[in-house]
């Protein structure tokens, strides 16, 4: 089990990070804090949002903060696999065959707009999102650890794209937007001489060797029988629910119980209490739900059937944690 000098200890890193992140990107810490969430708990990310909103200041902030390697791809539709992940390559100089790392060898990786990209291509990157490493010509090659990705989707402009389907979005720990600043946030960025969206700016504040530390450590912190319990009544909930055609998998309640555990590390507790799952539960389990052809038409949302889910079933007692 992790101790509570450990808990403090990534509590005051959390912390140090975020503030570290929030310097570029101003007035956002909740979409901040839920992609530490997801690095810490060695998952990825998916943005649905406009552009314009600081996605890649965001992504390469993170970096900043980490003191790690961030690399962003725009994906079209031609762009190949192969641009993704690199290619074996004729080095004339020594008249071997060479690997050639793509941009995905990276602690930081932001794909903006997946969905403008070709089906090989998204599950090129997939793939190594769930494997961590490419194999090219029968030899592996590891991407760095930590490794984060930050995809990007557009849900305005769907004229050329092609959508991820429900197993490969299963595939992102946490789905979460960034959205519009507020006007105070927004007068601070639009002030001559704010240092908002200055990524050199951003303090390194850790290590990638730290990050990896700490992430393997926090899968062991206390998640009590009874929370295991009301977690698996929210999956149960959401498969028997007559709005959705398929509810959560197994694997989208084993991501909950792990971000629950970051999230409550961030929190400063080394046990995870209702509460951490009542909050982190949207942006884990929302985007793995699917709707049925009726909900579609009557303007529901997974989000609304997840927050009818969360208030059917009955939340533990703190005398049984």
């Amino acid at each position: 089990m992790i101790d509570t000098g450990e808990v403090s200890a990534f509590r005051d890193l959390h912390t140090r990070l975020g503030d570290a992140v929030e310097s570029a990107v101003r007035g956002k810490r909740d979409v901040i804090d839920l992609v530490l969430v997801a690095m810490f708990a060695g998952g990825h990310v998916l943005l649905e949002d406009v552009p314009g909103t600081g996605k890649t200041t965001l992504a390469r902030a993170v970096a900043g903060a980490l003191g790690g390697v961030s690399r962003r791809v725009q994906f079209t539709p031609d762009l190949l696999p192969s641009d993704v992940t690199g290619t074996s390559v004729y080095d004339p100089q020594t008249g071997q065959i060479r690997f050639r790392p793509g941009p995905v060898f990276a602690n930081i990786v932001l794909a903006d707009e997946i969905n403008r990209a070709a089906a090989k291509t998204q599950s090129a990157l997939l793939e190594v999102m769930e494997e961590r490493t490419v194999t090219i010509d029968g030899v592996g090659h590891s991407v760095p650890d930590p490794f984060l990705v930050v995809a990007t989707q557009n849900p305005i402009d769907l004229d050329g794209t092609y959508r991820l389907p429900e197993a490969q979005l299963d595939r992102f720990m946490l789905r979460t937007s960034i959205g519009y600043p507020s006007v105070e946030d927004e007068l601070d960025v639009l002030r001559p001489g704010s240092g908002a969206g200055r990524i050199a700016d951003v303090r390194t504040v850790s290590s990638p060797r730290e990050v990896s530390s700490f992430s393997g450590r926090l899968a062991l912190l206390h998640v009590a029988d009874p929370i295991l319990q009301y977690i698996s009544a929210l999956g149960t909930g959401t498969r028997t629910d007559e709005r959705l055609r398929l509810g959560t998998s197994t694997r989208g309640l084993r991501t909950l119980v792990r971000c629950a555990q970051v999230y409550a590390a961030s929190k400063g507790r080394h046990f995870v209490v209702p509460q951490d799952v009542q909050d982190i539960a949207d942006p884990v389990l929302a985007h793995r739900l699917v709707l049925t052809r009726e909900s579609v038409l009557s303007g529901v949302t997974t989000s609304e059937v997840l927050a009818d889910v969360l208030s059917r079933v009955p939340v533990p007692k703190p005398a049984a944690q």
